[in-house]
Order: structure tokens, then sequence, then C-alpha cells
């Protein structure tokens, strides 16, 4: 069984050259396009990994993370950005 991916980006471009890739690589992808739609897809898609964007519109991936989390939900998430100031960096 393939495992399921979450990508979660408000830009076309790199959803579906995410989506195109992990694909390729055997992946099952459901995609989402802001915040709201994310956490509804999460419920219903249950995947075994999200990759996130940090800016999106209707509610910010750290707002995402941050309800996933207070879920108990405890599937990895990779974050993506695109803000290179320091105090953004982990």
């Amino acid at each position: 069984m393939s495992q399921k991916v979450l990508v979660v980006d408000d830009e076309q471009s790199i959803v579906t050259l995410l989506k195109y890739n992990l694909e390729t690589a055997g992946y099952i992808v459901d995609v989402a396009y802001d915040g709201e739609e994310a956490l509804k897809k999460v419920k219903e898609v249950k995947p075994e990994l999200i990759v996130l964007d940090v800016m999106l519109p209707k509610k910010d991936g750290i707002e995402v993370c941050k309800t996933i989390r207070s879920d108990k939900n405890l599937v990895p998430i990779l974050m993506l950005t695109a803000k290179d100031d320091e105090f953004d960096r982990v």
C-alpha cells in the first residue's frame, strides 16, 4: 500500500511540481490550497506525511501545525517557506 502525502501550498506551480514528483516516486498525493482546507483534509485523508507551506491564506502554516498537534496528531510535518530571515529559521 502506498503512503499518503498531503501537500499544502497556495502556489499552483509548487503544488504541481511536488505532486508530480511524489506520485512518480509511488506516493498517493492529496492537495490543499489554504490552511482551512488543509485541516479538513488531514481529518479526511489521514496522511502519513504533510508538506506544509508557512504562508497560506485563511490560516497560516504555523497555525495549521499547532492545530494538528493540539489534536494529538503526530503525523510528520515538513514545513516549506520562502522566508529567509534569521528569525524564521529553525
